[in-house]
């Protein structure tokens, strides 16, 4: 009767959404917690077993259970079976508080940087570092939030608004983190597109205002949010965790449908899911919905209470009394363990010693760790790939009459705060929750909240510029206070007029907080108007944690603009190796800059006086109206002008494109002439009906395997046309026919479905190829619930931005097997 009622509570808790906002899709029940397998662990998995069947029930509570320990996050230790617990540490771009480790670029540039191979690199070089610290789990990388709103304070974590340049990203990052011996936390699942009102809050009637509820429709949430997930599960991430809003008016963590249903059965998911930090509201009915392991333990976070927990010794009395299937609770262990065998983690290095002193906030432990020595260096010159990096990520969106790069001038100037060192010290959270006071000053190489980083050094653009000018016996002048450059009569002391003034801006961000605007911080406008005033050869750069609009870029005097991104702690050098050509610029743009503020209203934040004075529990509901048509997909599908769309990026050469081909590949479900074609013909595949899915409890990582099927390769020729080595980023866009929905979102006119990057020297061609898998060309059918390829003409677009086609061709779609 017991195990009855807490179903029947969890079950209702699902179903009272259904009502609530039946046009936005869901959260219908999904029970049982589907069991894992060990599927692709099958080694590892059997080791699991072993161990779990030596546990006592109250050992079996303590694994799943968060409690106080030298990391961020602990699972204690059972030392009379030789487990000396699990260290859980941020985040997705650094250690965050370890001593004597780097601070690579954030997951913004990598994406910018639209090159997998780096991509890869970074991943496993904080692999390497989390372990060597002897943390067992890393928590990132992020790719929630996606990026739905420009003004989200955290998109920076992640890669980019779409789904295939974040998919491959965080499946590359995956691979090479766990490759490095850690295990990778995938983050926050899902519908995780805003900071405001992300827990719930007091009215100041203190009634219980209830998360923001993100409603998202079936289609669009696979077709768009769920996407980059199943890269992640594929790539065979050990853990994912769940965030703090709700989804579909149910929270995230006690979501049978989106952990259960999407997660663990549809996607195949081997792994355990845990809470965000304080992000679990329930005990028995966010167990029985999928969730794994609660964080950081207690219950009160963060009021301070350490002692009380939703899991803990309440499972132990649940399996006891009968209301808490022992099963379950062992599931949830093997899902923990079985990665931790897979990496081979109970041979590791011990916790770094300094740990205790960074997270004391609730001692003294329960458990004794393994603690080793202290401020162990782990950086091993990964400042090279740090600095490769934030180089690659950086985008050259405008370049007037070869500005750039700098040949020898005799003078430079250096404007605005981002320019010079920092001054508030190199490891600080005092912003972490929106508050920019105290990072008025110095470089932004990193943003502020969990997914910073503690910097053992950076160097700072003015010290690099400095360097590099002494070479060629340039004079360097600067004014970094942008209060007084705002005021034009300040650079009158600055004499001679400088050959090249290089203005530096930054926008910073933050976890807890959501942006204001969207154009660079401290006076940016004033400061740029005020320096391209004075000086007809003005370049910019922008240092940022998100999208910014330019509303000075069509100045006459700004010659130049670079969009930099977060680099890291070697942002000073990433950036002098642009500006002097030592590095030919080709990154380009992982989302797209519009002219003004206004015209990303397509997906505002939720906020307003009415919610945020609300009485309502239930007031915080977030229609996702604008499905599929977020970032580039919504100006494309209203044919809106843009400043610089998604994917654009110049270099200091030039490229072109020829000769697109499709090659048909042997997988099943594709039919049709088979060979190459050229952009004047067309082929046909038989493929409308969906793939037949994999046996119910068999499904592997990723969900079914013939998503992942090639069906086409697509090749393209690309020359590099100018007169210097450069890296081109040949892309390829799908354009699918419309089909039904339910909610009746329209289908994006273009979407991203394949990406290079090569380097080529002056006038070398090379032939690239883009595979085109079964789910790269389908939609999600509401009516079947099956990934279906539609009907009728297919687009297959290549060039090298979102709307800077150069070949075009077509695959002609017929019904029937």
């Amino acid at each position: 009767m017991l195990v009855l009622t807490a179903l029947l509570a969890a079950l209702l808790g699902d179903l009272a959404v259904v009502a609530q906002d039946s046009d936005y899709g869901s959260s219908p029940p999904v029970y049982p917690s589907p069991q894992t397998q060990g599927i692709g662990w099958e080694a590892a998995f059997a080791r699991a077993e072993a161990f779990v069947a030596n546990l006592t029930l109250e050992e079996k509570a303590q694994l799943v259970t968060g409690t106080s320990g030298p990391c961020v996050g602990n699972i204690g230790a059972i030392p009379r079976l030789g487990f000396d617990g699990l260290c859980l540490q941020d985040g997705p771009l650094a250690i965050r508080q370890a001593t004597y480790a780097s601070v690579f670029p954030a997951g913004l540039t990598a994406a910018a940087s639209w090159d997998k191979s780096l991509m890869y690199l970074r991943g496993l070089y904080m692999g390497a570092e989390f372990k060597g610290k002897g943390s067992h789990i890393a928590l990132g990388p992020v790719v929630g939030p996606l990026g739905r709103t420009a003004y989200g304070g955290r998109n920076w974590e992640g890669f980019s608004p779409d789904p295939y340049l974040t998919g491959v990203a965080v499946g590359e990052t995956i691979t090479g983190m766990q490759q490095g011996g850690v295990q990778a936390c995938l983050k926050h699942y899902i519908g995780n597109e805003q900071e405001t009102q992300r827990n719930p809050s007091l009215s100041p009637d203190n009634v219980t205002i209830e998360s923001f509820s993100a409603n998202i429709d079936d289609r669009t949430m696979h077709e768009l949010y769920l996407w980059p997930f199943a890269n992640g599960v594929k790539a065979g991430v050990s853990s994912i965790m769940c965030s703090y809003n709700r989804l579909n008016g149910s929270y995230a963590c006690q979501n049978s449908k989106s952990q259960n249903g999407l997660l663990k059965e549809e996607l195949g998911f081997q792994g355990y899911i845990m809470s965000d930090w304080g992000g679990t509201r329930s005990g028995l009915a966010s167990i029985n919905a999928g969730l794994d392991m609660t964080m950081p333990g207690m219950h009160f976070f963060f009021s301070g209470d350490s002692t009380a927990s939703l899991f803990g010794g309440n499972i132990t009395t649940a399996v006891n009394n009968g209301s808490l299937s022992e099963t379950r609770v062992d599931d949830m262990i093997l899902r923990i363990l079985t990665p931790y065998f897979f990496l081979q983690q109970d041979e590791y290095p011990p916790i770094d010693g300094e740990e205790p002193t960074l997270n004391s906030r609730f001692p003294p432990y329960k458990y004794q760790f393994n603690l080793g020595a202290s401020n162990v260096d782990v950086r091993d010159g990964h400042g090279q790939l740090i600095r490769d990096l934030g180089s690659a990520g950086t985008v050259l969106l405008k370049n007037v009459d070869n500005t750039l790069p700098l040949k020898a001038p005799t003078s430079i100037g250096v404007f605005g705060n981002d320019a010079g060192d920092v001054v508030d010290g190199l490891y600080s959270l005092g912003g972490a929750f929106g508050n920019s006071d105290g990072y008025e000053y110095g470089t932004l190489a990193v943003a502020g909240g969990s997914g910073t980083g503690r910097l053992s050094y950076l160097v700072s653009p003015l010290e690099a510029i400095k360097t590099r000018a002494a070479q060629d016996g340039t004079l360097v002048q600067y004014v970094l206070n942008n209060t007084l450059l705002s005021q034009p009569s300040t650079l009158a002391g600055v004499l001679p007029v400088p050959q090249v003034c290089l203005v530096f801006l930054k926008t910073w961000a933050s976890e807890g907080a959501d942006r204001a605007g969207l154009e660079a911080d401290w006076n940016s406008t004033a400061v740029v108007t005020s320096v391209a005033s004075y000086c007809n050869n003005t370049v910019v750069v922008t240092h940022s944690a998100g999208i910014n609009v330019l509303p000075w870029a069509d100045h006459p005097n700004v010659t130049a603009i670079l969009a930099a991104h977060l680099p890291g702690q070697e942002s000073g050098n990433s950036i002098v190796d642009i500006l002097y050509g030592v590095v030919n610029p080709s990154g380009k743009l992982p989302y797209t800059i519009a002219h003004n503020e206004s015209d990303y209203d397509f997906a505002p934040l939720l906020n307003s006086t009415a919610l945020l004075e609300t009485e309502d529990p239930n007031a915080w509901q977030w229609n996702f109206t604008e499905g599929l048509l977020i970032d580039y997909r919504h100006f494309d599908y209203e044919n809106q002008s843009v400043a610089f769309e998604f994917g654009f990026g110049l270099s200091y050469t030039t490229f072109s494109m020829s000769g697109i081909a499709v090659q048909q590949q042997g997988a099943s479900g594709a039919g049709g002439g088979g060979g190459p074609y050229s952009s004047n013909n067309n082929t046909t595949v038989i493929g409308a009906t969906p793939p037949p899915p994999p046996s119910p409890g068999k499904v592997p990582p990723g969900g079914n395997p013939a998503l992942w099927e090639t069906l086409y390769t697509v090749t393209v020729t690309v020359t590099n046309t100018g007169g210097v080595a450069g890296a081109a980023v040949p892309q390829l866009y799908v354009s699918l026919p419309q089909v039904p929905d339910a909610e009746g979102h329209p289908t994006p006119v273009n979407v991203l479905r394949g990406f290079e990057k090569v380097l080529l020297q002056p006038g070398e061609s090379q032939t690239v190829e883009f595979d085109l898998a079964r789910r790269d060309l389908s939609y999600w059918d509401t009516n079947t619930q099956q990934w279906t390829i539609p009907e009728g003409s297919i687009g297959l677009n290549a060039g090298f931005s979102s709307r800077d086609f150069r070949q075009r061709t077509q695959v002609n779609v017929v019904s029937g097997w």
